[in-house]
């Protein structure tokens, strides 16, 4: 037993290397997205083309495997146990796919994206469509490599790479279910809503957007010791959890999308730094999957920071900060705002009625492009074709169409579906803690976050990987995933 024990004790020597170089791999990503220059694009790609053969190296040298197996006959307490379960889930996956693959696929992706970022600016689908096949017929190529390892179906195979567990058959009659609800509901909204009027036009002084974000933040309980706020084309949450790097991007024409799309990235941030130090870079220690991650981001956005409770506090720091008065001013009309419904283009400027419509959308096209029955030429077409009919509305263009999100041109492919559950799990999770603590919405309207940060902490972020996705929800709110407690959210919401 002892010589089991020792197994175990080396590697979680060698999975902390192995996490330190993978947060070095994503600090360098984050670097290429907010300050790189233009120029550094080839040599960024062959630092990460590196990183990831490293990475690749050192967790399928055969020693990992002998070590896994000799550990399995330690004695373990439920956290070493559940540590050991992803090591081995997170080798079966790596030990499933050729180390030049992942190098190519490595250099494909940041050159993809590079040229992405260019080509969204002018809409130009045809710039970036070679360097997409490319990255598309990679993928395809290590989500064969995986289902045969894992023994699931291929998009199954990359699913599980950011949803732990998570398959087609459990996402497709929930998705089902959304999309013959949705539609209707979202008409129905449409008509007892009204008219509501949009944002007054600014400009907004980006400064001032900033100032204002970084005082919300704080308010969340966000520590500027540990993090930063920076700029992007596409907002997201990077870093460590020691060293969260959020961005978002400012329209000095509407302030309300970059202010919410920090509120977002913080409930991403808070996540990283709630995680258990004494698990610091070993696979327990780790998010809960993509599902769990988007539902901390979409609870503090969406079920928080939309609540009219929370504009009891951020409708008086708006007038403060960008000088303005009068009707379209009060907390009730900047909360109606908050809550409009409408048909649009962007998903992440979309509101939580039309988002899942949105997401939809997405699973089932990259789910198509890895089985291939469409083709990285067809994407265009079939992604027109298929928001006009989810969605009611025309695409314009490729910018506001299949350009928009960095996720496939960045290889971030079988990751979409966590989105909306994600949205569904956040709405669970924030009637769970007010029942448990019915004087949070109240707290929000003063700005205080702490009584909804306390029960988060125990209940999930604390948790980390020592529990699948579905113990971590049954423990914290008494069931698995239910949709019927979103659709009764957005029901209360829109329609009371």
């Amino acid at each position: 037993m002892t010589r089991a024990m020792d197994a175990y004790r080396s590697l979680e020597k060698q999975f902390a290397r192995l996490s330190a170089l993978q947060e070095a791999e994503g600090l360098l990503h984050w670097d290429s997205s907010v300050m790189m220059p233009e120029g550094g694009g080839v040599d960024r790609g062959e630092q990460l083309a590196t990183l990831a053969a490293l990475a690749h190296e050192m967790i399928t040298a055969p020693h990992v495997g002998d070590l896994i197996e000799q550990a399995a006959e330690a004695d373990l307490d439920p956290w070493q146990a559940a540590n050991l379960r992803e090591m081995r889930r997170t080798r079966a996956h790596a030990t499933a796919v050729p180390g030049d693959l992942v190098e190519a696929t490595s250099r494909a992706v940041s050159s993809c994206e590079g040229i992405w970022r260019q080509a969204r600016a002018k809409s130009d689908f045809a710039a970036v469509r070679p360097a997409l096949e490319q990255v598309v017929a990679l993928t395809r190529h290590s989500a064969r490599a995986k289902a045969e390892a894992l023994g699931c179906t291929v998009y199954d195979a990359l699913l599980d790479q950011f949803e732990p567990g998570g398959s087609c058959a459990a996402i497709d009659p929930l998705f089902a279910d959304l999309e013959s609800f949705l539609p209707p509901f979202l008409d129905a909204v449409l008509d007892h809503q009204g008219d509501v009027a949009d944002t007054p036009p600014g400009p907004y002084d980006q400064t001032a957007q900033e100032t204002l974000g970084r005082t919300i933040m704080q308010a969340m309980g966000f520590d500027f010791r540990h993090g930063r706020l920076d700029v992007s084309a596409h907002p997201f949450c990077g870093g460590t959890p020691g060293d969260v790097r959020i961005t978002t991007r400012y329209d000095t024409g509407d302030y309300s999308s970059a202010l919410m799309g920090v509120i977002h990235e913080t409930g991403h941030g808070l996540y990283e730094r709630g995680l258990p130090s004494a698990w610091r870079r070993q696979p327990v220690g780790l998010a809960r999957g993509m599902s769990i991650h988007e539902s901390q981001s979409l609870l503090m956005e969406m079920q928080a920071g939309r609540s009219r409770d929370f504009f009891s506090f951020f409708g008086p720091l708006v007038r403060e900060r960008f000088g303005v008065n009068g009707d379209d001013w009060t907390d009730e009309a900047q909360h109606r705002r908050a809550i409009q419904v409408r048909r649009g283009y962007i998903r992440v400027n979309a509101d939580e009625v039309t988002y899942p419509l949105h997401v939809i959308l997405r699973y089932r096209l990259e789910r198509a492009m890895v089985e291939g029955t469409l083709e990285v030429a067809d994407l265009p077409g079939a992604w027109n074709e298929g928001f006009e009919r989810l969605l009611g509305i025309p695409v314009p263009d490729h910018c506001h169409g299949v350009m928009q999100d960095v996720h496939w041109f960045d290889g971030l492919i079988g990751y979409f579906p966590t989105y909306t559950l994600g949205a569904m799990t956040a709405a669970q999770l924030y009637a769970a803690a007010v029942l448990h603590n019915p004087d949070i919405p109240r707290s929000l309207t003063e700005g205080d976050f702490a009584p909804l940060l306390a029960w988060l902490r125990p209940n999930v972020h604390e948790k980390a990987s020592s529990l699948s996705t579905h113990e971590l929800l049954v423990q914290a709110t008494g069931k698995p995933l239910d949709a019927g407690v979103f659709k009764a959210h957005l029901t209360r919401r829109y329609l009371v």
